[in-house]
């Protein structure tokens, strides 16, 4: 799923949706709060597969290509 060029247009333009950092990109979640999501475990659904991924992304510096589609969409 993630290989899916709208998935990751979607998570570009993906909200949080409650908590704390309701309202904020999720590629933009503090990595601290991702660290803590995944250690905790994230919710089903498409919503935690987008976390899955930004804490895979972040883990491993590439959250940029995710600011690239955020600013070409």
């Amino acid at each position: 799923m993630f290989q899916d060029k709208q998935f990751l247009i979607d998570l570009a333009n993906t909200k949080m949706p409650y908590g704390k950092y309701k309202g904020g990109y999720l590629i933009d979640l503090p990595e601290h709060y991702i660290v803590w999501y995944h250690a905790k475990g994230f919710p089903k659904g498409k919503l935690g597969l987008m976390l899955g991924l930004v804490y895979e992304l972040k883990l491993n510096g590439l959250e940029y290509l995710i600011h690239e589609i955020k600013k070409n969409s």
